[in-house]
């Protein structure tokens, strides 16, 4: 685990001069349950990224405002943990809770006791002070409307200022999927699993969190803006194995992708180059088009039709005039923005097709 943090470290200090980095606005510590590297290799690896990032223009990255968010699991979490992380610079923790229900989180496999769960919100709530966010997921084996009411009351009762609901994805391969197809976990048809989301969806817009991307709700002013930076295909740095990054070059309309390796031995144990082993994709101009469609319209507010303008020398509306017409006329999108009503971003995917269809 040293190592390991030792190899983030590197690849930070030489993505920042490779890519020629100016600004941090948001630091996202996640991608697996990074909670496991326990509170001193946490700390070691947010004070090592502030003293590489000081050395270099001497701020630290907090300095600018940074969102500094860690993913935890509840089982991973103790006071400890959280305390040592909230001194070394992280100002926002994002929780996967997924669900409340003791059988459900069996039949997914999700390890640790249910009956925890609310001591770690509550330590979570009073150690980041209602900045931090809470996942759930709908669409799980024996839900029903009211376990997932259960799910969202229980939650909010702490006040957290940012929920993701998700829909369950089961992917091929997995024990999940083959325990599924084998008729040993029964999961909900996807139209029961589409109307248990939109119940939840709706609970939350009660409760007072506002639906601005597919899957997420905040109070007003708490969006995620590390996640936002990629809904509005904005520049990222990708650190350690499987990471991937994205720089855009807005004079040329197109962009660059590079992924790390996968495989985590390879990835730590290399010795002959600082240079993280990896994959370099170039995004040409339809491509980059086609993502920062499909990453914008995911957001409630749309893509950023200014920023989109100045990167492509064209109106979204210029390119896709046809099928932004037929879903006007449908009432799914918005008359007075180029961006999906609440009920139109249910149909996302078929959006999409329709305009690239018409690219």
């Amino acid at each position: 685990m040293s190592q390991y943090v030792k190899r983030i470290l590197d690849d930070f200090k030489y993505s920042l001069y490779e890519f020629n980095t100016e600004d941090i606005p948001s630091l996202y510590i996640g991608g697996g349950t990074p909670s496991m590297l326990g509170a001193d290799l946490v700390c070691r690896l947010v004070n090592g990224l502030n003293e590489i990032w000081h050395g270099r223009n001497k701020k630290q990255i907090q300095d600018s405002s940074a969102e500094i968010t860690m993913e935890a699991n509840p089982e991973s979490c103790s006071l400890q943990l959280l305390s040592a992380a909230k001194d070394a610079g992280v100002n926002r923790l994002s929780l996967g809770i997924q669900t409340f229900n003791e059988q459900s989180r069996k039949l997914i496999g999700r390890i640790g006791e249910a009956g925890g769960l609310g001591k770690k919100l509550e330590l979570a709530a009073n150690i980041f002070a209602e900045n931090f966010s809470v996942d759930l997921i709908s669409g799980l084996p024996l839900q029903n409307k009211k376990s997932i009411k259960d799910d969202i009351n229980r939650v909010i009762a702490y006040k957290p200022a940012h929920i993701s609901l998700y829909s369950l994805i089961v992917e091929q391969g997995t024990p999940l999927a083959d325990n599924a197809a084998s008729g040993k976990i029964k999961l909900p048809s996807q139209d029961a699993a589409d109307r248990l989301w939109i119940f939840g969806r709706d609970l939350l817009e009660e409760s007072g969190y506002k639906q601005y991307e597919v899957s997420n709700f905040c109070f007003q002013g708490r969006e995620s803006r590390h996640n936002l930076r990629y809904w509005r295909m904005e520049n990222w740095l990708g650190l350690g194995p499987a990471a991937s990054g994205t720089i855009i070059y807005d004079s040329a309309g197109t962009g660059l992708r590079f992924t790390n390796i996968s495989d985590t031995a390879k990835w730590q144990n290399r010795t002959a180059s600082v240079i993280p082993p990896r994959t370099a994709e170039q995004l040409d101009r339809q491509t980059l088009i086609k993502e920062t469609m499909m990453m914008g319209f995911r957001l409630l507010e749309g893509p950023n039709t200014e920023s989109f303008k100045h990167r492509f020398n064209k109106n979204i509306e210029d390119i896709i005039p046809r099928t932004i017409a037929s879903w006007r006329d449908r009432r799914l999108m918005r008359p007075d923005k180029t961006a999906l009503t609440a009920d139109g971003l249910l149909l996302l995917d078929r959006f999409l097709i329709d305009a690239f269809e018409e690219l």
